[in-house]
């Protein structure tokens, strides 16, 4: 695929995918390891978004809870610990990351990175409670450092850092979230903010538009069964958002 070692390397995986693995989960993050070495970084998306108001559940859990429970569980869903709170909706591969020793967690509640490397701490420090994807997110960090990104056995469906074009699309429209966090030793409680109104939706032929380009800013290839993609952040995130514009200038010009 061209990982070369020093890379800092955003992974986003299906090993189900990929196909058998001998030693599963565990050799596959010893190889991405090996492949990127002792001065490269692997990160991954950690998100939880089980983590949310219960009236957010259809979309975040799957699931419907009726609204005389919303109250109760608000004052008792258990608070985000970047240690110990698992990752939800993202696969195997970010959790045997997340778990290994040395590894690095970001503080959202709900869109935390994990890291493992010498950049890790960097990496995941300062991730604002009132910014999942944005300019106070690991994704910023990611594209000042020049990191490249892995689809390993997944689509631009799941490309995490189109999101951070999002926020610099003007006039993208923005909701309330709301999800339990720490307060003090033991302490707990109930945090509401506003953010982006993320839409992914559309991800999927932004990345093919972006594949298509002249210049092949995309390298393909497989990993066992799994079609692969290896391509760098930075210009990827600056197509998005010229992307992005342009779709909503021409949505807006219809009649």
């Amino acid at each position: 695929m061209g990982i070369l070692p020093g890379d800092i390397l955003l992974v986003h995986a299906s090993l189900k995918a990929v196909g058998a693995v001998r030693g599963g989960v565990r050799a596959v993050v010893d190889s991405l390891a090996d492949a990127v070495g002792a001065d490269g970084t692997l990160v991954v998306y950690t998100q939880t978004p089980d983590n949310s108001d219960p009236s957010r559940w259809p979309l975040t859990r799957g699931y419907a809870v009726p609204a005389t429970e919303w109250p109760r569980l608000r004052a008792t869903l258990p608070a985000f610990d970047p240690e110990r709170t698992p990752s939800f909706g993202v696969g195997v591969l970010p959790e045997e990351v997340r778990t290994r020793a040395g590894a690095l967690r970001s503080g959202h509640p709900q869109s935390s990175f994990a890291a493992l490397g010498p950049a890790a701490a960097w990496i995941t420090s300062g991730h604002a409670l009132d910014c999942h994807l944005g300019e106070d997110s690991p994704l910023a960090r990611l594209e000042e450092l020049q990191a490249r990104i892995l689809l390993l056995g997944v689509g631009y469906s799941v490309c995490t850092a189109f999101h951070l074009a999002e926020y610099r699309v003007p006039g993208q429209g923005t909701r309330e979230y709301g999800c339990a966090v720490a307060d003090g030793p033991g302490g707990r409680r109930w945090h509401r903010y506003r953010d982006v109104d993320f839409d992914a939706s559309h991800f999927a032929e932004l990345g093919e538009s972006y594949e298509a380009l002249a210049e092949r800013p995309v390298t393909r290839g497989r990993v066992g069964r799994a079609d692969c993609r290896l391509l760098a952040l930075a210009p990827a995130v600056a197509y998005a958002r010229t992307w992005l514009i342009d779709r909503r200038a021409g949505r807006d010009r219809q009649p």
